[in-house]
């Protein structure tokens, strides 16, 4: 018997996109166009075909018209590859969507543990010799998180870096959550969850009421193409890896891949 194995045509496994941000403080191509060549000296390949995520967030709050197809042009022009806008007024979510952009939601983590404060030391009796305290045992380092509290739409993509994510309202369908710990939704789930983003195969999800399109943990995925069972749609369930297969509980059952 031949060991050769088999190569599928097209394997696709839940990965991560590192990206830089490009932060623009106007909207005139010509000024843009003239602070690039400025910072990349004219060079077309200056930032080899990098992902580029184009912040407007330091722009007015009803900023002037922005030409996407030119500024999309300009950046490709310099070996930038734009493929989402980050903090996008409402008015502006439609016509970036237009233009094949995602929108990209992220906020400051929040919620971060703080140390406990040390005992206060003993007072010794009188004449006493106080004795020396045993070494204090090493805690693990515990990870803070990422709280939105507003619905994620379609189209909107949060990404919680290095942290836990915490989502307190609806993630509607095409919405995306991804973090490098765990997804924590007290809410509708409906769209795409990815936690252990960065490898992390002990990361969870859970919802209070279970409607995903896909989930994964550590790169291992799972559609939902037909629906959930029964026992596990609209409940409260946690998703979990177990080897490489993906896990899901509604509080008592599990079900098994």
């Amino acid at each position: 018997m031949s060991n050769t194995q088999v190569r599928k045509p097209i394997e696709i496994k839940i990965s991560t996109v590192v990206a830089v941000a490009a932060i623009l403080g106007d909207t005139s191509m010509p000024v843009l166009q003239a602070a690039m060549t400025e910072m990349t000296g004219g060079a077309a390949d200056y930032f080899d075909g990098e992902f580029a995520i184009l912040d407007v967030g330091s722009m007015a709050p009803a900023p002037a018209a922005i030409d996407w197809p030119g500024l999309i042009a300009l950046f490709k022009s310099h070996g930038l590859n734009p493929v989402a806008v980050r903090n996008a007024p409402p008015a502006l979510e439609a016509e970036i969507l237009a233009h094949g952009l995602s929108l990209d939601v992220v906020a400051k983590p929040r919620g971060t543990p703080r140390a406990e404060p040390a005992p206060a030391p003993a007072v010794p009796a009188p004449q006493a010799v106080p004795a020396q305290p045993a070494p204090a045992a090493q805690q693990p380092v515990a990870r803070g998180a990422m709280i939105i509290d507003t619905p994620v739409r379609a189209g909107q993509r949060v990404y919680a870096h290095g942290c836990d994510l915490i989502v307190t309202a609806a993630v509607n369908n095409g919405a995306e959550l991804i973090a490098d710990g765990s997804i924590h939704v007290y809410a509708p789930l409906r769209g795409r969850a990815l936690a252990g983003a960065s490898g992390d195969s002990n990361a969870r999800i859970f919802a209070m009421s279970m409607e995903p399109e896909l989930v994964s943990i550590a790169g291992y995925y799972r559609t939902f193409d037909e629906g959930l069972p029964k026992e596990l749609a609209h409940a409260p369930g946690q998703v979990r890896l177990l080897g490489d297969r993906i896990e899901i509980n509604a509080m008592t059952s599990a079900l098994h891949r």
